[in-house]
């Protein structure tokens, strides 16, 4: 056994510490990702779904108002069900002429 002093410019300490950093950058795109779910149902908000869509919230405002998108609304908060919005994706889906 050595009696080497470990300082942060040891190689091993350099490589352990990289590692932790890649860990916590995946640990943080895998927050960021996460959406809980309520009885095995995921839930959006105007925001998430207007990005997801590359639609305006005002443009899903209106499909609100058509009745084109269900929604719920609870304490000043709308929200969408993520089955039915992938459902109205499939519903409007074209396949391409071949």
């Amino acid at each position: 056994m050595s009696n080497e002093i470990i300082t942060r410019d040891n190689e091993r300490i350099k490589t352990f510490f990289r590692s932790l950093d890649r860990m916590l950058d995946s640990i943080e795109i895998a927050l960021t990702d996460y959406k809980p779910m309520l009885n095995g149902e995921r839930f959006l908000t105007d925001v998430q779904v207007a990005e997801s869509l590359k639609i305006s919230r005002r443009a899903l405002q209106v499909y609100r108002s058509e009745g084109r998108m269900p929604y719920i609304q609870f304490g000043g908060k709308t929200l969408y069900r993520e089955s039915d919005i992938q459902k109205i994706l499939e519903k409007n889906y074209r396949k391409a002429w071949e």
